[in-house]
């Protein structure tokens, strides 16, 4: 059974065909997140810590740490990202004892977050591109860690799954020249959005199914590009996830948290209730006008892709006996419980 190891400086993940699936959480990145960005560019890292911290607590396996901020003052990447990718690294890794991934498309940063990465981080990413290959294997080489591997080279991303499944193969067998083993190559075959292409979930299954039976290597892809542009993209992300799982991948980068409810969108439903004629409480607690207007929560929380994770987990027999699914379903009441029923019994007064 193949299987990539990654690790932290105390805890150990592993990618493997016969292991629970892995969940490598992605909210420390700031593309896409101008005020995550600013606040990177002004030496600000709470959000870092939340992210860290919460992302972990849902479930994450691994964390994803990206510092590709284009600075208003400095915009060549080249200068600002390692040492942004030093300090996160070093942040993260105080926060949480979980493995990383050191994410950039600048070479410099990668090797910045190697250098200061504790244990055996997951490099992310090389692409099929020779100049690219030239510059990432060799780091993977010197630092001996796994690598994701990106089905696409300088033709594009193709829309033919069998394009993606010979780039993926290229890369594996460059890796090979490099003395790197297949198991360390951890294959993104590329999600398409289902909005633009129906048949890209049905793509994504066989090419899993491909890269896992002729080239033995793990997969990875990011998870929410399936749902891209479409309503109710949780409900689709959901139904993706055990499916991609039953072909055979064997992780995500993905967020595992729900994002909490802020005051914005509790003042709107609290403006949609008055305007129902429906009297609420100026002064009700926030997480109970959440929880019971069914908006979610206030606190950052698993989200239901975990959910789906956790029982095709438990349906693909990684999770023995159902333990985990027992444990994260159990009422708060149950333990309690099952204390009383154990060998110490309640005194009579």
């Amino acid at each position: 059974m193949t299987r990539t190891i990654v690790e932290s400086k105390t805890k150990t993940a592993i990618i493997g065909f016969d292991q629970p699936f892995c969940v490598i959480g992605e909210r420390i990145n700031p593309t896409g997140r101008k005020l995550l960005a600013a606040q990177l560019e002004a030496g600000d890292f709470s959000t870092v810590e939340k992210d860290a911290v919460a992302q972990v607590l849902a479930g994450a396996n691994i964390l994803d740490i990206n510092a590709g901020v284009v600075y208003n003052s400095n915009p060549n990447p080249n200068e600002t990202e390692p040492p942004l990718m030093r300090n996160i690294v070093e942040m993260v890794q105080g926060l949480v004892d979980v493995p990383l991934c050191i994410d950039s498309s600048v070479p410099g940063a990668l090797e910045a977050g190697l250098e200061m990465a504790e244990g055996r981080p997951l490099l992310n990413s090389v692409t099929g591109e020779e100049d690219r290959l030239e510059l990432v294997l060799p780091l993977v080489k010197k630092f001996n860690v796994p690598v994701v591997a990106i089905s696409n080279d300088d033709t594009g991303i193709s829309e033919d799954p069998d394009v993606r499944f010979e780039v993926a193969k290229r890369i594996v067998e460059r890796a090979a020249d490099y003395g790197i083993p297949a198991h360390d190559i951890v294959v993104d075959p590329l999600v398409m959005p289902i909005g633009a292409m129906g048949t890209a979930g049905l793509q994504v299954f066989a090419l899993v199914r491909r890269l896992r039976e002729e080239l033995g290597v793990n997969t990875t892809c990011g998870a929410s590009n399936i749902s891209f542009g479409l309503p109710n993209r949780h409900g689709i992300n959901n139904a993706f996830l055990p499916m991609a799982m039953g072909a055979g991948m064997t992780s995500a980068i993905m967020n595992p948290t729900a994002l909490p409810v802020g005051p914005k969108k509790l003042a709107e439903k609290m403006a949609e209730l008055a305007a129902a004629g429906i009297i609420v409480p100026d002064d009700i607690d926030p997480e109970i006008l959440a929880t019971i207007t069914g908006l979610g929560s206030t606190k950052s929380r698993a989200g239901k892709e975990m959910e789906a994770i956790r029982a095709a987990n438990f349906l693909t027999n990684n999770d023995p006996h159902g333990g985990n699914w027992i444990k994260h379903n159990r009422p708060p009441s149950a333990e309690g419980e099952g204390a009383g029923r154990g060998g110490r019994r309640r005194r009579r007064g």
